[in-house]
Formats: C-alpha cells, sequence, structure tokens
C-alpha cells in the first residue's frame, strides 16, 4: 500500500485532510457518544424501569460493548467485499434504528437488547473509519492521522455527559436516544454528501468462509500485530473499567453530584491534548518510542497510585485522584493510537478485516475486562486502581513479546 504523501488527494478525490479527519472522528464519535451520553442517566434508568442493584446499572454499557464487539467480526470482512461505504451506511441505520426502539422499550431487559443492537451498527463506524484511514495512509503518516482523529474523537467524553445532563433537563432519559439518532443521521448525510469509496478495487476480496478465515490466519499469525491487539485490549479494559464506575465514583465516593460530568471532562481533555501531542511528536520519534514510554509512565503512575490508594488517607483525597488519573490518561493519549497503528500497518492488504479481528479483541477483551472491574465496585476506588496497575503489566508483558524483549526500536525486523 502507498503511503506516500501524495495518497490522501487521490484516494479522496479533492477531500480535504482537515475534513477527512472530522468526518472520521465523527463516525468513531457516534460510539463514544453513544457510551458516555449515557453516565448521568444511568441512575433514573435503573429508577424508571426497576432496577434495584447500583451496579447492574453498569449492564446498559455492556450491553452495548458486547454487540459492538461481536458485529466488528462481521463488517471488517463485508468492508473487504464490498467496499466501504456500503457497510457503513447499513451500520448507521441499525444504529439509528435501535436507537429510537430504545425510547419505547417496556422494561430494562428490553433496554438491554436494542441497546446490544445499537452496539452492533455502531461497530461498522469503527471497524470501518480505520479501514478507510488505512486506505489513506500508512506508516507514521497513519499514526499522525489516528492521533488528530482521536484528538477531535476525545472531545466526545468531554462534552457527552454534560451533553447528557442537559438534555434531560427538558425531559427524562428517552430524550438522550433521540439526540443520538439525531447525530447519526447528521454523520450519515455527511458521509454521503462528501467522501469517496476509498478502497483500491483490487484489494476486494471475495466473502466465504474460506476467505474470511485465511484472512483471520493472516492477522492472527502476526506477531506483532497479535500481541499489540492483546496489549491494547488490556489497556482499554482499564478505561471500560473507569467507565463502567465513573457514575458510582465521582456521585457516591466523592459527592460530586450533577458537577461528575466536568470531573469527567477533565480527564477527557487531558486525553485529547496528549492525542494533539502525539500527532506532532510521532513523526520525529516514531510510535514505537512515544508508545512503549508512555506504556511505562503508565505503570508507574499506577504503582503510585495503587500505594496511595492502599496505604494513604481513605478515600483518596479528590484533587490527588483527579491529579494521579489524569496523569495515568495522559500516557493513554500516547498509547491507544500508535498501538493501534502498530497493529495495522504490517495489514494493508487485508485492512478490513484486519481491522474487524483487531477491534474484536480489543472491545470484546477490553470490555469483559472493563465490565469485571465495574461489577467489583465495592464503595471503594480500590477495584479501579488495582485493575489499572495490573492490566499496565500484563500490557507490558504482551508488548516485550510483540518486539522480541526490545523496546524503543524504531523499526521490527521482517516478521
Amino acid at each position: 500500500m502507498d503511503s506516500s504523501a501524495d495518497t490522501a488527494p487521490s484516494r479522496l478525490q479533492g477531500m480535504g485532510k482537515v475534513e477527512f479527519i472530522g468526518l472520521m472522528a465523527m463516525l468513531m464519535a457516534v460510539n463514544s457518544m453513544a457510551i458516555d451520553v449515557m453516565l448521568p442517566a444511568l441512575q433514573q434508568i435503573g429508577a424508571a424501569l426497576g432496577i434495584s442493584s447500583e451496579n447492574h446499572r453498569q449492564y446498559v454499557i455492556s450491553a452495548y460493548l458486547l454487540g459492538f464487539s461481536v458485529a466488528q467480526l462481521f463488517f471488517g470482512p463485508l468492508s473487504d467485499r464490498f467496499g466501504r461505504k456500503v457497510p457503513i451506511f447499513c451500520g448507521l441505520i441499525i444504529y439509528i434504528a435501535s436507537a429510537m426502539a430504545c425510547v419505547f422499550v417496556p422494561s430494562f431487559g428490553a433496554l438491554l437488547f436494542f441497546r446490544a443492537l445499537q452496539g452492533i451498527g455502531s461497530a461498522a463506524t469503527r471497524v470501518i473509519a480505520i479501514s478507510i484511514v488505512r486506505d489513506v495512509y500508512g506508516g507514521r503518516q497513519m499514526a499522525e492521522a489516528m492521533s488528530l482523529i482521536m484528538m477531535v474523537f476525545m472531545i466526545v467524553p468531554v462534552i457527552a455527559p454534560g451533553t447528557g445532563q442537559v438534555v434531560m433537563l427538558f425531559g427524562d432519559w428517552r430524550l438522550i436516544f433521540i439526540f443520538m439518532a439525531l447525530m447519526a443521521t447528521s454523520v450519515a448525510i455527511w458521509m454521503y454528501l462528501r467522501l469517496p469509496e476509498t478502497m483500491d478495487p483490487t484489494d476486494r476480496r471475495p466473502f466465504t468462509i474460506v476467505s474470511v478465515a485465511r484472512a483471520f490466519k493472516i492477522v492472527l499469525t502476526n506477531r506483532v500485530a497479535f500481541c499489540y491487539a492483546l496489549a491494547s485490549a488490556f489497556i482499554f479494559g482499564a478505561m471500560f473499567g473507569f467507565i463502567n464506575s465513573a457514575q458510582q465514583i465521582y456521585v457516591e465516593i466523592y459527592h460530586l453530584g450533577v458537577w461528575f460530568p466536568l470531573a469527567f471532562s477533565v480527564v477527557a481533555i487531558t486525553m485529547s491534548f496528549s492525542s494533539f501531542m502525539n500527532s506532532r511528536f510521532v513523526g520525529r520519534f516514531g510510535m514505537r518510542r512515544l508508545s512503549h514510554g508512555a506504556l511505562l509512565a503508565f505503570m508507574a503512575i499506577n504503582g503510585v497510585w495503587l500505594l496511595l490508594t492502599l496505604f494513604g488517607p481513605q478515600p483518596t483525597p479528590f484533587v490527588v485522584y483527579l491529579l494521579l488519573f489524569s496523569l495515568a490518561m495522559f500516557q493513554f493519549g500516547w498509547i491507544g493510537s500508535n498501538f493501534n497503528s502498530l497493529a495495522m500497518e504490517p495489514l494493508g492488504h487485508v485492512a478490513g478485516t484486519a481491522s474487524s479481528v483487531l477491534g474484536f479483541m480489543g472491545t470484546a477483551g477490553g470490555g469483559l475486562i472493563g465490565a469485571v472491574i465495574g461489577q467489583a465496585y465495592n464503595g471503594t476506588t480500590l477495584p479501579l486502581v488495582t485493575g489499572f496497575f495490573v492490566l499496565s503489566l500484563i500490557g507490558l508483558v504482551f508488548v516485550l513479546i510483540a518486539e522480541r524483549g526490545k523496546l524503543f526500536q524504531p523499526h521490527n525486523k521482517p516478521i
């Protein structure tokens, strides 16, 4: 796959880089919005639908992630067969329809069903958006583009909880699903009008069991791609663990009430700034140097945080908690996009299926780990902090396997 500077203009047929990055970020933000905008509504949903256990409210997030993770396995191969635009439109239609169905659900079980269906539709936006970026860019250019996309994408967690809070000023939690449907509709129209098909026709693969299995084998037997995907899964598991228990931590432990979206936004802004810095530095220092350094810093910060949680005052003073958490998630901004680019880099010839498999591993694994951390919530931050530290250690192990024990090397030998 050509990764030269003129690739983007030829593939995008006149669409500018700024607009392209904005559109890709919004496609991915459709997924993020469906998670983060729900956080202020979990308590109200539980009360309205008769859920007595506070931890069970987290299933509104977990059901979505379940559908999202499994569906990624199908949308990638479909996009390698039929191109990028048709499958992504199908996914957006499913997302919009299921969001509207959530407005009328009579029970918590029905809500979870349509949330899983909404996750299935959203999977297309995540998998195919990354495939489109890989169609257009390669190497450090892809890492730079992904960093800029992640920077814009991270604005969503900044505004989503507050947006959900504002929406509920005009009605109950059901209005949030109408808002999500309208957002996805506007993104679909933008994509239809402006984005050309980016997939090279010569890269199309037949959609058969044999061809899909062969593509999956390519992904799963590539040491670098496989190990970086597993490392990402464990690191993302930490973030999903926080998302699942964020409302309880901020409201029950730190008593922030309606102000908890503001604290949530501080961390998201930190991650967005980190992604922007990564886009500036990755071309000079490379993906490995930045992400490996960030992973070691992530582990060290989490170790200090865990020691303070175990032996310091209970609960950890909010200012200290927010500072350590923000520092940890600043490293996440350098880890996420670079790990994803490192995993995708050797797989450009099967970009759709590669994005599917790697996305499934990241979100299914991360979602499962995050659900375990969330359900372990016991009125303290200890399960979350312990999870952050242990998962960073496991992530480091897989990076060392991918790199044959050598960190900070600018290039790998042939795999």
